[in-house]
């Protein structure tokens, strides 16, 4: 019984990263031109499953589809002819993906989804041979689609996980938040990762956690024994009063082994003694 807590505290111990610095007070005024693009958080938000979008094939599909109970979804929302923030944070995402030990399609699925109307399912095939080949890894079934929509559609599934955008006039361009959804095999969200780029720690745990056990290994619930997301630092921390409880247990345990070899040692000892008394 010792030896996989000795092991569980060995590893977690590797796992010690420097603790978050609390984030210094700032002006939290969001300037007019801002205002309506952040991201809510929506932590349980059911992925709506009969919304219908259009893959990079031109098959209309159901978000259903890609909550089908087995695997984990990351889900990003952009658009295809986005000069600069889509492309930041889709390479993020490439990036993460790239260095987890996870393969898309076989754990978990990656969607992302146009909220620019004028995008074509053929746009969106060559955005996604792009980015397959820069994966560099094969890809089976959907597990890593791109998917066009209309407006209606898409601004549905945009409210669902909280993600604004609108149209700016001024710059014919889309302003819109930056950042990737983590959702439960059967389709909820679990984690919002934030940002342009996503260190493995962060983006493994979360779809380690979305996942719920049903995928991945022993490594993996240790992983999530030792880290637990705090909403401050909008990322997993080391999960240091659950290491005392098990550090806790371990001593319990030590202990309760010591005194029971230390008993059975005396009670060997006494009836040798008995023995000899015997004897002699």
């Amino acid at each position: 019984m010792s030896r996989p807590l000795f092991a569980l505290l060995a590893l977690c111990a590797l796992l010690v990263v420097p603790p978050t610095r609390s984030a210094r007070a700032a002006d939290t005024t969001i300037p007019p031109e801002l205002a309506g693009i952040d991201i809510v958080e929506r932590p349980g938000a059911q992925l709506p499953r009969a919304l219908q979008l259009r893959d990079q094939s031109g098959q209309t599909v159901e978000l259903g589809r890609y909550a089908a109970g087995d695997k984990p979804l990351v889900l990003v929302l952009g658009y295809f002819e986005c000069p600069m923030l889509c492309s930041l944070v889709l390479n993020g995402v490439l990036q993460a993906m790239k260095e987890s030990e996870w393969t898309a399609g076989k754990e978990y699925r990656a969607l992302v989804v146009s909220f620019d109307p004028r995008d074509t399912p053929e746009a969106a095939r060559k955005k996604r041979a792009n980015y397959i080949e820069a994966y560099g890894r094969p890809v089976t079934g959907d597990g890593f689609d791109f998917l066009v929509g209309d407006e209606a559609s898409v601004r549905a599934l945009a409210d669902t996980v909280g993600f604004g955008y609108r149209w700016d006039d001024t710059t014919n361009q889309y302003a819109h938040a930056a950042g990737a959804f983590i959702f439960t095999p059967d389709g909820r969200l679990s984690r919002t990762l934030y940002g342009i780029s996503f260190p493995q720690k962060n983006f493994g745990l979360a779809l380690r956690e979305a996942g719920g056990g049903q995928v991945g290994s022993a490594w993996d619930r240790v992983l999530l024994f030792c880290f637990h997301y705090d909403p401050n630092a909008r990322g997993y921390v080391l999960a240091t009063k659950r290491l005392m409880m098990a550090a806790g247990a371990v001593t319990v345990a030590l202990l309760a082994l010591w005194l029971i070899r230390f008993w059975r040692v005396e009670r060997s000892r006494s009836r040798l003694q008995a023995r000899t008394n015997e004897a002699s």
